[in-house]
C-alpha cells in the first residue's frame, strides 16, 4: 500500500510498524517523534531469541528537492526516509526533544536526506510478530546502528539541569477524557483503510485533536509548537486519551516547525478570540505548563559526519 496522508491528520503508533504501514507527513507541519514510547522492553521472541536485527542494506542521499515534503516510515522489509534532517532522525531514534540534542553541527538541522534501507524479509517477519512496544525498541536500536555506520554518530547521555515546562494537572483537576479500550469511533478520525481506532491525532493551526493516545503524545506535540523549553511530563495520566484543543494562535504563540526546522504557520487562523494556548490547555484539558527548573536527560553529539552517497 501506498498513499500520503494530508499534513492535517497524523497517524501514530498502529500504522507504522505493520507490514502495510505507512507514516507519511507533509510540510509545513513537522510532528517530532514518531511516537513517544518510553518502554524499556526488551525485544524478544517467546522462542528466545536476542539477536539484534539491522538494516541489510541502505541508501542515504542528499535531498536536493524543494517541495517541503516529509515521509518517514516502515513498510515490511522497506524503511523510506524523505525529506528529513539528520536531527529530525536523532530526534526520531532517541524519542527526543530538539532541546535535548546537544553539540549539533549546523548542517544537522539545515541539509535534508532521502534513505531507503531494507531487512531481510525473515528479520520483517519476526519484527511483526512482536508486541508493538518491543517491536519499536528494535526499530530504535536500527536507526541507531544506521546513524553509527553511516554518519558515523558518538555520542553519549547526559542528565543536565535546564529551564523546561512541567506539563502537570491544574488544581481543579484533569478534564481530560480517557479513552475506552479497543474504540473503534465510528465517527472519528479514520487510518488509511478507513478503520477507526486509538493512537490518531489531527493538528491544525489553532486545534489539536487527539483519538486514544498517551499524554506522552500530547507532549510530543506541544514540543513542536517551539515553546523555547523543553516539555516533561509531569501529569501521573498513564491511560490514553480522547480530546480536543482549541486556542487562539497569535504573535505570542510560536507556530509550526517545517520539515527544515524554520518555524512557519500551519493553516487557517483560530478564532481570533479565543483563549490562547496556556489558557486553553487549563481550561479545556485541566492541565497546565509550568516553567521550572530541572534534570533533563540530552544527547550530546561527540562526533558526526555527513555521509558518503550511495
Amino acid at each position: 500500500m501506498t498513499a500520503c496522508l494530508a499534513p492535517k491528520l497524523y497517524l501514530k503508533r498502529k500504522a507504522l510498524l505493520t507490514v502495510t504501514g505507512l507514516l507519511a507527513l507533509g510540510t509545513p507541519v513537522l510532528f517530532g517523534s514518531l511516537h513517544s514510547t518510553q518502554t524499556q522492553a526488551q525485544s524478544q521472541e517467546q522462542g528466545g531469541s536476542t539477536a539484534q536485527p539491522v538494516f541489510e542494506v541502505a541508501s542515504v542521499k542528499l535531498n536536493k528537492r524543494e517541495s517541503g515534503m516529509m515521509r518517514l516510515g516502515l513498510w515490511g522489509e522497506r524503511f523510506l526516509v524523505s525529506g528529513l534532517t539528520m536531527q529530525g532522525l536523532i530526534r526520531e531514534t532517541f524519542g527526543i526533544q530538539d532541546d535535548q540534542i546537544i553539540g549539533q553541527p549546523r548542517w544537522l538541522n539545515s541539509e535534508t536526506y532521502d534513505i531507503e534501507a531494507k531487512v531481510e524479509q525473515t528479520v520483517a517477519d519476526r519484527l511483526n510478530r512482536l508486541s508493538f512496544d518491543e517491536r519499536f525498541v528494535e526499530y530504535r536500536r536500527m536507526l541507531e546502528t544506521l546513524l553509527a555506520d553511516r554518519f558515523k554518530l558518538a555520542f553519549h547521555r547526559e542528565t543536565r539541569e535546564l529551564p523546561m515546562f512541567a506539563l502537570v494537572v491544574a488544581k481543579k483537576g484533569s478534564k481530560i477524557e480517557e479513552a475506552k479500550p479497543g474504540d473503534t469511533y465510528p465517527d472519528g478520525m479514520k487510518d488509511l483503510e478507513g478503520k477507526g481506532h486509538g493512537d490518531v491525532m489531527r493538528i491544525e493551526r489553532g486545534q489539536l485533536v487527539g483519538q486514544g493516545i498517551p499524554i506522552s503524545n500530547l507532549v510530543e506535540m506541544l514540543s513542536q509548537l517551539g515553546l523555547g523549553l523543553v516539555i516533561v511530563d509531569k501529569t501521573g495520566l498513564t491511560a490514553k486519551y480522547d480530546f480536543t484543543l482549541r486556542w487562539t494562535p497569535d504573535q505570542g504563540t510560536p507556530k509550526f516547525k517545517g520539515a527544515d526546522g524554520s518555524v512557519q504557520p500551519a493553516g487557517p487562523l483560530a478564532d481570533s478570540f479565543g483563549p490562547s494556548l496556556f489558557t486553553a490547555m487549563e481550561e479545556q484539558l485541566g492541565l497546565r505548563l509550568e516553567r521550572q527548573k530541572g534534570p533533563v536527560d540530552v544527547v550530546v553529539i561527540d562526533h558526526i559526519e555527513r555521509p558518503s552517497e550511495n
